[in-house]
Formats: C-alpha cells, sequence, structure tokens
C-alpha cells in the first residue's frame, strides 16, 4: 500500500473533478489517497508521500503560474518520488492533440518545467458557457469558433474521456519507482 498526493490546480472544476475519480480508484486499489489544491498543498509535507500527482488546466493556452512555482520549489521531492503530471485542456478533443507526445500543452509544459514526471497524461477538459462570466463566455466562445468547437452559449460540453480516466489512475496506482 502506497501514501499517494493528489494535488489538482483548476480553474473551473474539471481537474477537481477529473482528480476525484483518480483518487477513487488508486483508493479502491489499495492505497491511502490524499487529494488537495494545489495551494494546499504547499502547506503539505511531500516527503510523507510515495507517489504524488499532479493535474493542471489549461486557461487561455497557459497552465498557471503557481504551478511553476511549487515545481520549483518541491523540485528534490518530486524528482525523488514516484511521480505524474496530467494536463486537462479543450484542444485534446481533438484526437491529434489528445496525448503526451501530440498536445501542445504538454510540450509546452514539458519545456518550461525542470521536472520530469515518470508518468504523462493529457484529457480533454469541459465547457461549461453558462457558468462563465461575460469575458469567460466571449473569449472562450471566440476560441472555439477559431478551432471548430462548440459555441452555443447556452451549452454545457463535455470532452473528458472517463475512461481514459480510469485506465490512467489503474496504471499510476500500479506505478513503482524506477
Amino acid at each position: 500500500m502506497s501514501q499517494t498526493l493528489i494535488i489538482y490546480s483548476t480553474v473551473d472544476g474539471q481537474t477537481q473533478a477529473i482528480c476525484q475519480k483518480i483518487k477513487d480508484i488508486n483508493i479502491q486499489m489499495g492505497n491511502e489517497v490524499t487529494l488537495l489544491s494545489l495551494s494546499d498543498a504547499n502547506q503539505a509535507t511531500l516527503s510523507n508521500y510515495d507517489k504524488i500527482l499532479i493535474g493542471a488546466s489549461i486557461r487561455y493556452g497557459k497552465h498557471r503560474a503557481e504551478l511553476y512555482q511549487f515545481i520549483e520549489d518541491n523540485h528534490e521531492v518530486l524528482s525523488s518520488t514516484v511521480s505524474g503530471f496530467f494536463s486537462v485542456n479543450v484542444v485534446a478533443r481533438k484526437p491529434e492533440k489528445n496525448t503526451p507526445k501530440t498536445n501542445p500543452y504538454m510540450l509546452k509544459f514539458l519545456r518550461l518545467s525542470s521536472w520530469k514526471p515518470q508518468i504523462l497524461e493529457v484529457f480533454a477538459g469541459k465547457i461549461d458557457y453558462p457558468k462563465y462570466g461575460f469575458f469567460d463566455r466571449f473569449m472562450i466562445r471566440f476560441i472555439m469558433k477559431m478551432t471548430k468547437g462548440p459555441t452555443d452559449l447556452k451549452g454545457t460540453f463535455e470532452f473528458t474521456d472517463w475512461e481514459q480516466v480510469s485506465l490512467f489512475a489503474e496504471r499510476f496506482a500500479k506505478q513503482k519507482m524506477d
């Protein structure tokens, strides 16, 4: 049984929902799991965990700056434990951009981050137009129009492949230190 920490950086909650699913599966597989937001993880003692997984969403083409700062502050522990990272973004709804090797945001993350997790994944996110404020609704709709995505401002569009999430959760649960 491992002590697993799952950390999420989310704007609208989809990354947290994905992390909750991964937590549930890891518990079913016999691991003890703590789920924390990125801000709460700053107060955690990371060395108490055998495995650390971070999930982060994209907003306007970027992971949050706090994510990179957290990684920099905790690089030694992250690099010396079983670790994984996944990105949640709507671009991953496209088959040609839904893997760690083809997703532009994952590739950007790997260029900008000094941390090299052992396991990587990309999940498509969710668009929830009714939940957004005016500016976000306008900007996201504009981006979707340019990328041939959904533009109905009354709609909620979930692109997350929950089977893919489950398979990744099982893979992470079985991950061991090299």
